[in-house]
């Protein structure tokens, strides 16, 4: 979206051709009443639409840069769009107006125009107002991307070659006058012929711009380039579709990518985010990625067997092959949640060992021999303040233990840690300096198997002995 300075330019502009449309329609109306011209009246007609079509942009623009709503999800920037197209017909409208008012002139009107070298010098101070304006609009139209503000500018533009042409038709009759050449009245309307065809031109240039915009239609060479650089990315195995759309000075596109079928959905993600990135880098854009899952050229046997697990939504670790005698043997760990019954997670690991020997050699005869592992997913890690409260528990219960143990003093120092989602506690137990090692390591080990089965959460616990003197 714009910015408020970058909306503030374009209202400043849009205005200022307002007020410049207006002083230009009052003196070239004024000029055709005195002189009778059609060159004059069709430079009028012209200036007339240009104010129906400053006043346009201005309103255009005051909505153009409004944020996306829920009526209008892609904001309102083809305001913009629609309103070039308008003012182009506009032009065009006009030009066929002159156009048959110019052949009426040539061969069947005879109109007596008054031109004076008043007429000429106002038409070059109009001209002067011309050029100011289209500079000042295409200026501030190539800064924010405006296509509102371009076809202001066209406008003005067309008027500073219209009015040099209008000018120059004055002149010849002026002229023709003066030195008694009667040929030289044809000027007029030949004039006004030479300004319809510049407009005309000029327009459908701009029409054909506009249209394409409201039509969705691509720029030429943008799909290419989008598609030929997201495929070079890192971790994008094709670009399948691109497309591109525009309204106003923004652009959206859709890239539907392949990504390897074996990545974590954190690897996908960040194929997508480098896939924005570099979108955004060729053309400033709402960037949408679609990713389609495909195998990859070094694809391997673990790959695939991850590919059946991911699936069915299972995780699995642990992979390892060996083949004998002929025959390939796989074996696997399978997680599952704590939860479930033997039976239940049976069932799921016969379904993926079915999966593996029918994808390796059919249901029966060469297929593969599949052992899979069943063990629970790592348990809940608690937070810091179950990770304290559990380390105060343990401790409490290691010193509960000491009448059964014959040397053992204390224990302290529990800690608790979350290693690779598992629980591990460490701590320090004081001991009577005099026992043997043998019979220390026995009371150790006593102790880490007691904790585990009181308290099962925990994965692993390690003991640190030391001698009464020393703790």
């Amino acid at each position: 979206m714009a910015t408020p300075q970058a909306v503030r330019e374009k209202k400043i502009a849009a205005a200022a051709s307002v007020s410049s449309a207006v002083v230009l329609v009052g003196l070239k109306v004024y000029l055709t009443v005195a002189t009778g011209s059609l060159g004059v009246l069709s430079e009028a007609l012209h200036s007339s639409l240009d104010l129906v079509a400053a006043v346009i942009t201005y309103l255009s623009v005051r909505v153009s840069d409004k944020p996306a709503d829920a009526n209008h999800t892609y904001g309102h920037a083809k305001v913009e769009n629609f309103s070039a197209f308008i003012e182009t017909g506009l032009l065009l409208l006009t030009s066929l107006y002159i156009i048959w008012e110019a052949f009426q002139r040539l061969l069947f009107k005879d109109v007596h125009l008054k031109p004076s070298f008043v007429a000429i010098v106002i038409l070059f101070g109009a001209l002067l107002i011309d050029v100011v304006r289209s500079r000042a609009l295409y200026r501030a139209a190539r800064k924010h991307h405006s296509e509102a503000l371009e076809a202001d500018a066209l406008h003005f533009s067309t008027d500073v070659w219209s009015t040099a042409v209008v000018i120059a038709g004055l002149a010849a009759v002026w002229a023709g006058e003066r030195f008694g050449l009667p040929w030289l009245r044809y000027a007029d309307p030949i004039a006004a012929l030479v300004v319809a065809g510049v407009v005309i031109w000029v327009g459908s240039q701009l029409g054909r711009r506009t249209m394409d915009a409201l039509l969705d239609a691509a720029p030429v060479g943008l799909q290419q380039r989008i598609g030929e650089a997201v495929s070079r990315l890192d971790g994008v195995l094709s670009a399948d579709r691109v497309r591109v759309r525009r309204a106003g000075h923004r652009h959206f596109v859709d890239v539907t990518i392949g990504v390897p079928r074996t990545h974590s959905f954190e690897q996908v993600h960040a194929i997508s985010d480098a896939v924005e990135k570099r979108v955004q880098e060729i053309v400033e854009s709402d960037v949408m990625v679609h990713m389609e899952p495909r195998a990859h050229a070094g694809e391997d046997l673990f790959d695939w067997i991850r590919v059946l697990a991911q699936r069915r939504g299972l995780a699995i670790h642990e992979l390892a092959a060996h083949e004998m005698a002929g025959r390939l043997f796989i074996e696997l760990h399978l997680e599952v949640d704590e939860t479930l019954s033997l039976r239940e997670a049976h069932h799921r690991a016969t379904e993926l060992e079915e999966d593996i020997r029918v994808s390796f050699g059919g249901a029966s005869g060469g297929a593969p021999e599949v052992t899979i592992h069943i063990e629970p997913f790592g348990p809940r890690i608690p937070t810091a303040a179950e990770q304290d409260e559990l380390a105060a528990a343990v401790q409490q219960f290691l010193n509960s233990q000491r009448p059964q143990y014959t040397g053992l003093v204390n224990c302290h120092e529990v800690r608790v840690r979350n290693v690779d989602n598992r629980m591990v506690i460490s701590c320090h137990c004081a001991l009577d300096g005099d026992l043997s090692i043998t019979r220390v390591h026995d009371i150790t080990q006593a102790l880490e198997d007691r904790v585990r089965e009181k308290f099962p959460q925990v994965d692993r616990i390690t003991i640190h002995p030391e001698p009464t003197e020393e703790s």
